[in-house]
């Protein structure tokens, strides 16, 4: 074993290791802060889940178990404040990809073969990129909305005077 792993491959493995955990957990947090924004944007009587639980998604092997609850309770916001705003969108919004991109997610950390774990990466790289998408747009709706709604007060303000 040690003919094969030199010292200075042991190094830049050790070294490539740290940089892609790195990475890793600045795109987990910028994830986690797009769900936190969202969040914010629902009413409080809406929340499945609150806005600061989601940097739970930051914390390693707990975030396997977290991305489940994440996908379960922000569908369940975002759907309270879609009926509530009466702004229509699919039922359950974001709900399947958030739960495909969370089942590949913890296949990938099972010990599987190398195959199936790679195949589960894969999906789960798709459905992470598509699931961060969806909440963005969501995001973006609701805000739209606000601006929206803040328009037409002002609206209705200079009709009254």
């Amino acid at each position: 074993m040690n003919d094969v792993m030199t010292p200075e491959l042991a190094a830049e493995i050790e070294r490539l290791s740290i940089f892609f955990g790195v990475v890793m957990l600045i795109v987990w947090a910028l994830f986690a802060n797009t769900v936190r924004n969202t969040l914010r944007l629902i009413a409080k009587e809406n929340q499945a889940i609150l806005p600061s639980q989601s940097w739970f998604l930051l914390l390693p092997f707990f975030n396997i178990y977290w991305n489940f609850e994440v996908a379960r309770r922000l569908s369940y916001s975002l759907n309270n404040e879609f009926f509530d705003r009466k702004i229509a969108v699919e039922e359950n919004p974001g709900y399947n990809a958030g739960m495909i991109y969370a089942w590949s997610y913890l296949v990938f950390h099972l010990p599987f073969p190398p195959f199936i774990r790679m195949l589960a990466m894969i999906v789960c790289f798709v459905y992470f990129i598509s699931y961060w998408f969806k909440i963005n747009q969501y995001r973006v709706l609701l805000l739209e909305h606000n601006k929206w709604q803040e328009a037409r007060r002002e609206n209705e303000d200079k009709h009254e005077d």
